[in-house]
């Protein structure tokens, strides 16, 4: 098994190789508005410092969200774009699961995503694998009495201590974190989902109103 795992829905541009026992190589990089850019220098980077080449990949596992559609389109369309290229399965994992794994936290917790707009994108978590919530959005004093007394990782939660006031890092997900997830589940013969983008919002942009289409006589 050698897992390419990639992730754009969120800041940080996460990639990472694991070979179904650990990881092997991993780069990130906070920029927010340069996912496409970022990307797949990133993937050379990790392929470089493993000393593998793109087609000794066995399979792809893409951070799905939820996340602004700008961002995680980049990932996804990548990581299906590779896929396809290789011709090896692609996989889906929430984001919002892969800081949870990532967290070392003992008991009952929560992850909370910025999603912009003075709102989190969250679940809540019984432990580092269990997620008890499907992934929301929400404004932070919306959800405080939910998630009162929680500890919380994330950097939505770190963005609003009056509502996560025991907010720790991770603040961003990590490719490493998804790649170890996804290889633990696929080695207890679990079945991983196709990567489908977890919208919970329309985009920004949005075609005008009154927009006129004007086609040629």
């Amino acid at each position: 098994m050698l897992l390419l795992a990639l992730d754009t829905a969120t800041p940080a541009v996460t990639v990472a190789l694991h070979d179904g026992t650990a990881v092997i190589a991993s780069a990130g990089q906070v920029d927010a508005r340069r996912h496409g850019e970022l990307l797949l220098p990133a993937v050379d980077r990790v392929l470089a410092e493993a000393g593998l080449a793109l087609d000794a990949v066995t399979g792809i596992v893409a951070g799905v969200g939820p996340g602004p559609y700008t961002g995680l389109r980049v990932g996804l369309m990548t990581a299906d774009t590779f896929g396809l290229a290789l011709g090896v399965p692609v996989y889906g994992v929430c984001t919002l699961d892969g800081l949870a794994y990532a967290a070392d936290v003992s008991g009952p917790f929560v992850v909370a995503t910025d999603a912009r707009r003075k709102e989190v994108y969250w679940a809540r978590y019984a432990d580092s694998r269990t997620r008890v919530t499907d992934p929301a959005v929400d404004r932070p004093a919306d959800i405080a009495d939910e998630v009162r007394g929680l500890p919380a990782v994330g950097a939505g939660a770190l963005l609003y201590p009056d509502t996560f006031p025991q907010a720790h890092e991770p603040e961003h997900v990590s490719a490493a974190a998804l790649a170890s997830l996804a290889a633990e589940k696929l080695a207890a013969g679990e079945e991983l989902p196709a990567p489908r983008p977890l919208y919970l919002r329309r985009p920004d942009a949005q075609v005008p109103k009154n927009y006129k289409v004007v086609t040629p006589k």
